[in-house]
């Protein structure tokens, strides 16, 4: 099987890890953008596939090396998909700090009295050979569950506490680390995305 580098635009190390693991059976290697001093993309849209693909762009660019980014949020159904994007800084809109601790208490502070809990945790991940790729890879995992009351869970992070999945009947939060993972937004969109540069970037490993 050949080898192949790809830069991974993010400088979040449980992420590189995860999808480094996901990745590792196509003999694809993923290496931070902070390991090669690639400063971290701006994220001006309101979209997570416009972001993503900025963030690969920028990462393809500075690196000469095909990259693979992803950007992911929780998208709350009564909230009209919000906070989405700005998911990361949901707390800050009320006056706490960024934290993940935060967000979890200002979400129930703004679920109090709605009784339509859906939501869903999206990753969109965008894969592009080089700047100019005019066919970027996209793959979209999502996973719907229900907002709980309360947080459940020490495992995890962000909204993992507050996201109750009906077919496990827990929390991602209560979930064991492989259990949430094969089942998790991002290990969807990873397995996606695999499938795809299986077939259309590496075709003949």
């Amino acid at each position: 099987m050949m080898g192949h580098t790809l830069v991974l635009a993010s400088n979040n190390a449980g992420k590189l890890a995860e999808l480094q693991a996901m990745f590792a059976p196509l003999g694809v290697r993923l290496i931070r953008q902070a390991e090669m001093g690639i400063p971290e993309a701006p994220e001006p849209h309101r979209t997570f596939i416009e972001n993503a693909l900025a963030k690969a762009r920028h990462a393809s660019a500075a690196s000469g090396l095909p990259a693979l980014a992803d950007d992911a949020g929780l998208c709350v159904e009564a909230f009209g998909g919000q906070p989405g994007v700005d998911t990361a800084y949901y707390a800050t809109r009320f006056g706490y700090e960024k934290s993940d601790a935060n967000n979890v208490r200002a979400l129930l502070e703004q679920m109090r009295g709605i009784t339509d809990r859906r939501a869903a945790m999206v990753s969109t991940l965008v894969a592009v050979r080089s700047p100019d790729d005019p066919e970027p890879l996209v793959a979209t995992g999502r996973v719907s569950g229900l907002i709980t009351e309360a947080p459940l869970g020490d495992n995890g992070f962000g909204f993992d506490p507050v996201m109750w999945i009906p077919a496990f009947g827990q929390t991602f939060a209560q979930l064991p680390t492989e259990v949430k993972n094969a089942h998790s937004h991002r290990g969807r969109a990873a397995r996606a995305m695999l499938e795809l540069m299986r077939e259309r970037w590496y075709p003949d490993d």
